[in-house]
């Protein structure tokens, strides 16, 4: 009994629980669809607790055929979406996701996404760590608002 509760305790002790505990998910949201459309985006703010800035390179999600991870650019006056390598979280810091910005693109959607209803999303970090959080589906206004 002694040994597997050390056993335990060593686990979530060890470099990759800590890292994972170290990046949190807060208020992430899915934007709903209309029944024809075929992308929609994941928002939302990911802290990172830890002393190091992690890289999130990709993300998953049996929701969609195809996700990127995308940045909006202003090009003269004109906004542009194209896909980036990585978002960073800063040590001991966070990023936002959110409509115009940074954002996960989900393409080639199996089905609607209708509101009240959730997805999960994986994140895939530089260092190979994985990250799975659940993210509502929202109305994009009804997701912009949140209360702290």
């Amino acid at each position: 009994m002694k040994l597997k509760a050390l056993l335990l305790a060593s686990l979530a002790l060890s470099p990759l629980a800590q890292a994972k505990m170290d990046i949190m998910a807060h208020h992430a949201y899915a934007r709903a669809t209309p029944p024809t459309a075929v992308t929609s985006a994941v928002f939302g703010e990911f802290m990172n607790r830890g002393d190091k800035e992690r890289y999130i390179v990709s993300a998953t999600t049996d929701a969609a055929g195809k996700v990127e991870l995308h940045d909006v650019i202003k090009e003269g006056e004109v906004m542009k979406m194209r896909q980036v390598d990585r978002i960073t979280i800063p040590a001991k810091g966070k990023v936002e996701l959110k409509p115009g910005s940074l954002h996960i693109m989900l393409f080639d959607l199996k089905a609607p996404l209708a509101e009240d209803q959730e997805i999960d999303v994986q994140l895939t970090f530089a260092n190979g760590e994985k990250h799975t959080f659940t993210a509502p589906v929202k109305k994009v206004m009804s997701g912009m608002k949140h209360k702290h």
